[in-house]
């Protein structure tokens, strides 16, 4: 017994580690502190973080996975790009024939779990953060990948649900959005008036509100001006 139990401090010591490190590394990346496009030396970001070369290794792992990192043969990994206005058009085309679908899909099978569960997570983010830095942003920016994934869940469509988590959207987006400005009253009020629609089981007002939603990012973005190719 006191063998196991050792074990299972010790594992539960490294994930902390871990999930510690992934922070640390997703905040130097958000907060521009590597730039896009610049390479990422393991060695290097261990000795920042003070940290050894395991659980960097399996942070950067993670973070290409997340779309945030991209690797190369020989190369090793580097800060993956911003996205240009071309692509910012072209991913929302995408959500915007997936999304409304799902929202309405969504508010068709409603049901006073689902409801809750909606309204739950609504309620986990009562306002938009003051700050501009990944450290001050990173709350609205998981409640976004939160949100939209709940509601794809709930259209009942895995392929939906999954088509939307490969974009990896919202951390790309936030990348943009929050950078030296912020924008998350807006995105708070939209997300309220879809949830309260498919809350209400109503489709049609659920993949208008949806719809409605992501033009008004879209266009909150191309405003923005992401970098052109």
């Amino acid at each position: 017994m006191e063998n196991r139990l050792k074990g299972q401090v010790a594992t539960a010591r490294r994930s902390v580690l871990t999930e510690d490190v992934h922070e640390r590394v997703k905040s130097l990346i958000m907060n521009g502190d590597l730039e896009p496009g610049s390479r990422v030396n393991i060695y290097a970001v261990a000795r920042l973080l003070d940290v050894s070369q395991t659980p960097v290794r399996e942070v950067l792992a993670a973070l290409e996975s997340e779309g945030l990192l991209t690797k190369e043969a020989l190369r090793g990994y580097s800060v993956a790009p911003l996205l240009t206005r071309d692509q910012v058009a072209d991913l929302y085309r995408l959500r915007l024939l997936l999304e409304p679908w799902a929202a309405g899909r969504a508010a068709e099978t409603v049901t006073p779990e689902t409801a809750g569960r909606l309204r739950a997570e609504l309620a986990s983010l009562p306002q938009a953060p003051p700050g501009t830095r990944y450290e001050d942003y990173h709350g609205i920016a998981a409640h976004d990948a939160r949100f939209h994934d709940l509601v794809a869940e709930l259209s009942g469509s895995p392929a939906v649900r999954d088509a939307l988590r490969r974009t990896h959207a919202h951390l790309h987006l936030f990348r943009l959005e929050y950078e030296g400005r912020r924008s998350g009253e807006p995105t708070l009020a939209e997300h309220h008036r879809v949830g309260a629609a498919i809350a209400d089981g109503d489709a049609a007002a659920a993949e208008s509100a949806m719809r409605e939603h992501l033009a008004a990012a879209r266009d909150r973005f191309l405003r923005i001006g992401p970098p052109t190719p």
